[in-house]
Formats: structure tokens, sequence, C-alpha cells
């Protein structure tokens, strides 16, 4: 009789201090702590995001190709700068992937995910409407925001393109430290917003849900481009602009 065959066991590598370092700069840009235009030396990334030179310096050719960060000699290293031409394209970005998302979104998500997602906007709404528009509600409200939109792009099931949309993703938030997009006075709107979207996924009905996501999108775009301390207009042609698809 033959011995049982020994089965290998694959031990998941560490995460690489390269990988840390890259996921210390997300979230420093989801924090504030970076902020959009700022020069910092290899150095002072060390200090922020608590890593070794090696893994700063090979964290900076990915965050170079991703137009998150530019090498400025006798400068050092500058964070993207809010300009017409990040607003536009990151926008434009987004509006490509979403778009395809929710018509996919609106046919595989479930009820019961569909149920959670609703709750968890109107504890929100609940709470601000309660006076408690602190700062973990305001956090608490941008987490429930941005993942309903990673949620349909993850959906997709493509790991190439959700990449994409999370380096872009990092664009619009150092947009929106500038135009401080969700504040107590504009927390409820959105998630109203929010909510008679998800009312159309409820529905299935795809070509309102994608009608929807263009007038939010739409919203926090004119947001960007007309809100404090927005980015200076001349002549803008909106990242939208694409035919879109008529109902019948």
């Amino acid at each position: 009789m033959s011995k049982p065959r020994r089965l290998a066991v694959v031990v998941p590598e560490p995460t690489s201090q390269r990988a840390r370092a890259y996921q210390g700069f997300t979230q420093q840009i989801l924090s504030g702590g970076i902020k959009p235009g700022q020069f910092v030396s290899q150095r002072e990334l060390m200090t922020l995001l608590d890593m070794p030179l090696g893994a700063v310096r090979e964290m900076i050719p990915r965050l170079e190709a991703a137009g998150l960060v530019k090498t400025v000699p006798q400068r050092g290293l500058q964070i993207a700068h809010v300009d017409l031409k990040l607003v536009r394209n990151a926008f434009q970005l987004r509006a490509m992937i979403e778009r395809e998302a929710v018509r996919h979104f609106t046919a595989v998500v479930s009820a019961p995910e569909l149920a959670a997602i609703t709750a968890a906007h109107e504890d929100i709404i609940d709470r601000a409407s309660a006076g408690h528009a602190d700062a973990a509600l305001l956090d608490d409200a941008q987490a429930v925001d941005w993942g309903l939109h990673d949620r349909m792009v993850d959906a997709l099931g493509n790991e190439i393109l959700s990449e994409i949309y999370r380096v872009n993703s990092l664009r619009i938030r150092l947009i929106r430290l500038e135009q401080a997009v969700i504040t107590p006075a504009r927390l409820i709107p959105a998630m109203q917003e929010h909510l008679q979207f998800v009312a159309a996924l409820e529905r299935r009905d795809a070509d309102a849900a994608v009608r929807l996501l263009d007038a939010h999108m739409d919203s926090a775009l004119k947001h960007a481009l007309t809100g404090p301390g927005a980015v200076p207009l001349p002549a803008f042609i909106p990242p939208n602009n694409t035919p879109r698809r008529r109902t019948p």
C-alpha cells in the first residue's frame, strides 16, 4: 500500500516593507496627514510612516507611477497638487469605472447586503439628525460613502480594475482634502442621495441607478469646482460629457 501523499502547506509571506510603507502612505492621505502639494523628504516620510529608509525608497517609484508624487530637484518629493487637470482626469476615470460597476452590481448584489447598506446610511442620518455631527460621525459617514463605491467596483471581480480604482480614489481624496466634501451641513443630503441610489438597486433598475450615480458624481464634481478652496476655473469641460445611454 502506498503511503498517503503529504499535502504541502503554503505559508503566506509576510507583507513586504515596501507594501507596508505604501499602505501607510495611503492612510496618511485618508487621514489628512499628507496634504496636496506638500513637499516632503525621504527622511520625513521615514518618520511619518515609521518605516526604514530602504522601504521608503522602494515605495517611491510606485507613487510616481501612480502620479501621487513627483520628484522636484533640490526640493524633494511633492505630493500631487490639486489643479484643474487632476480634477478633470480623476473624475472622468471614476465615472467610467463606476458606471460599468453599477450595472453589474445591480444584477448581483443580494437583498441582505442592500438591507445592511441601507441600515448603515440610516444610522448616519439618525445620528446627524440628533445633533451628533462630531468628527467621529463625519469619519463614519465618509467610510459608509466610500465603502459603497469600493464595494461596487470590487464586485466586478477584476483585481486590475480594483487597483486602478483604488489609486484613483486616492487622487479623489486628495481633492476632497481641499474641498472638504462631507461637512455637517452636507452630510444628510449626501446620505439621502445614496439612499435614493440604493432604492434603485433594490428595484434592480440599472438605468435609474446609473442616472442617480451620475447626479451624485456631478454634485461631488461641482463642489470640487465651486466649493471652499475650489480649483480656479478657466474654460472647463465636465468629465461626464460622454454620451449617456438613453432610457426607453
